[in-house]
């Protein structure tokens, strides 16, 4: 005679995993689809974590300060230089400063000369009015100085990038 086999998938009848008997509240594929589940949320939030990260890195080494030095303006090459014809200002308590001023061109001014109007204006706005101690001292002369190589070089936009002064004489 043959032999009869059975095989019972799921709870056996009338046995629970407690002590005690009860009933089972959820099948097994239930319970292995919730841990799935959870996984794949860790698994995204992990991901765009360090999606996040990874783009803030870049952007800070591509735009912050993470790539290093920047690159500084490199300096101006030395052009001409032109002579600007003295001129005598007006000092106070009836004193006079004889001014000759000379601008060292950048190569980017090119061969056409500037106007030296404007050089002339800033030197009498800036030198004029001033005591003779004040233009004598030789520290206030160089302050002065390099005031006026400042707004030269803002007045004509980079085409003067010093000044120097070839005339300078008080009475």
């Amino acid at each position: 005679m043959p032999i009869e086999q059975r095989v019972v998938s799921g709870p056996k009848i009338g046995g629970t995993n407690k002590i005690g008997g009860g009933s089972i509240s959820s099948t097994p594929a239930v319970e292995a689809e919730k841990p799935a589940k959870k996984s794949r949320k860790k698994l995204l939030l992990i991901a765009g974590v360090v999606v996040l990260l990874a783009g803030g890195a870049a952007a800070y080494l591509l735009l912050g300060k993470g790539g290093g030095e920047p690159a500084a303006e490199p300096a101006p090459v030395p052009g001409a230089v032109l002579t600007v014809e003295p001129v005598s200002l007006n000092l106070t308590e009836g004193h006079y400063l004889r001014l000759g001023l000379a601008l060292q061109l950048t190569q980017e001014a090119g061969e056409e000369a500037p106007d030296t109007a404007r050089a002339l204006d800033l030197a009498i706005a800036l030198f004029s009015g001033r005591t003779v101690a004040e233009v004598s001292d030789p520290a206030t002369r160089d302050a002065l100085t390099a005031e006026l190589a400042h707004q030269l070089s803002e007045a004509y936009e980079g085409e003067v990038m010093d000044v120097y002064l070839t005339n300078y004489v008080t009475q």
